[in-house]
């Protein structure tokens, strides 16, 4: 998500938070975190943003490790590497090849392969955004240029798309959808759901977009 939006994108926002029945928050915004953002049940926001240039033609990963403090993760960090400070931990996001073990760091996950179209060409970036959601919160109905992935550090995840759901739950789950579908992110189970996202899009490509034009069946599970 670039750090600049159209005005319309973001009005649309505002009035579906404003009329939603429940709890509804955009996916992803044009606010970059700050304070408690991301941290309190409340809307996603951005905590880092790289360019990726041309993205290699084999199966691509998002690497998740954590680190003791920021200049051990500044050390270890490859060169499109993002250093977020969140939930009180250092963390260090990069898109690349499965991950390894990197000195100072505890490697956490790889999520991946990432649903790249074959086709894809040209220059990448990468969002990555942070969000807490209580039992039953949402994000609006939003579609991406690529594709997005989710790893959360608590609670559960249901994720529905016009293909159907996918579920997941309890520290360290991780779900994958392609660029293109519309969809619903909703936070099951009792326990408060934090965690990241990440988007890939290509330059000139905006990377969410809310839409109307689908409606969720309800699928996903209340509890």
């Amino acid at each position: 998500m670039a750090l600049t939006r159209k005005p319309l994108t973001i009005f649309l926002g505002i009035v579906f938070f404003a009329f939603t029945p429940y709890t509804a928050y955009p996916q992803a915004t044009s606010r970059t975190c700050s304070g408690q953002a991301g941290e309190t049940p409340g809307p996603a926001c951005l905590v880092a943003h790289r360019d990726l240039g041309a993205l290699p033609e084999r199966p691509l990963y998002w690497s998740i490790y954590t680190f003791a403090d920021a200049h051990a993760a500044e050390r270890a960090s490859p060169p499109h590497g993002a250093i977020v400070h969140a939930f009180g931990q250092v963390w260090l996001f990069s898109v690349g090849d499965q991950g390894r073990e990197l000195e100072g760091g505890r490697h956490l996950a790889d999520v991946g392969p990432l649903p790249i179209e074959a086709a894809a060409q040209g220059d990448f970036s990468a969002e990555y955004l942070k969000s807490t959601f209580t039992s039953g919160m949402t994000a609006p109905v939003h579609v991406h240029s690529g594709p997005e992935a989710f790893y959360a550090i608590s609670g559960g995840s249901c994720l529905e798309t016009p293909e159907g759901i996918q579920v997941a739950r309890g520290a360290g789950h991780s779900l994958m959808v392609r660029g293109g579908p519309p969809m619903l992110l909703m936070a099951i189970g009792q326990d408060t759901r934090q965690g990241f996202a990440l988007i890939l899009h290509g330059e000139g490509s905006p990377p969410t977009t809310l839409t109307s034009g689908w409606a969720p069946k309800g699928l996903c599970p209340k509890d």
